[in-house]
């Protein structure tokens, strides 16, 4: 969280206006998609996001769909995750290309591809849709927190006393987007079953 002042005032770089018109689209085409009759009522949808990191940015996400259930919102969420991280991982593979004269760089990029991947916040991505599919709805939840772990230990290092990789890419604005995805499904977990 040390980072987010300084990935907001990225955000409004071109690549990131690019990559959240992206995620609009997205989310519009699942709308398309999305119908149910035991639909969330509005009141439930703000009541959910307001336990969020990002209320705005859920309300938006969750009423995208305003015919969808709870295990449907989680499960868009979920695509919506992973179409991120892939996301990230591509940026992050194109930075360690760009990186071959900065071995400083490239050994950031290298370990971010890792907490990105298949044994980082990919992984986990997966990991939450199989819980998801079998009705695990406690281990839905855990599975989601540690994405959030995954794409921290990228931006802010694995530990307290590491010191933060200045990231000038649009690398730190990726992972607020995946936090905030994230955040969403951490809510909408605790909500499956009841």
């Amino acid at each position: 969280m040390r980072n987010i002042k300084k990935c907001i005032a990225l955000n409004r770089k071109k690549e990131d206006k690019k990559m959240i018109s992206r995620f609009c689209f997205l989310v519009f085409v699942l709308f398309l998609f999305g119908s149910s009759s035991n639909a969330i009522p509005e009141s439930e949808v703000k009541s959910i996001c307001i336990k969020t990191q990002n209320p705005p940015f859920c309300v938006t996400l969750l009423s995208s769909n305003p015919n969808a259930t709870i295990a449907e919102l989680t499960q868009t969420t979920i695509d919506i995750a992973r179409t991120n991280v892939s996301n990230a991982i591509t940026l992050i593979k194109k930075l360690i290309d760009e990186s071959e004269k900065n071995p400083k760089a490239k050994g950031h990029y290298k370990a971010c591809l890792d907490h990105f991947g298949e044994d980082g916040a990919l992984g986990d991505v997966d990991y939450t849709q199989e819980l998801l599919k079998k009705g695990d709805f406690k281990g839905v939840n855990v599975a989601a927190a540690s994405i959030t772990d995954d794409v921290e230990d990228c931006i802010s290092g694995e530990s307290p006393t590491d010191p933060a990789f200045d990231d000038h890419s649009s690398l730190p604005s990726y992972a607020i987007v995946i936090e905030s995805v994230v955040s969403v499904l951490l809510v909408l977990s605790k909500h499956l079953g009841h």
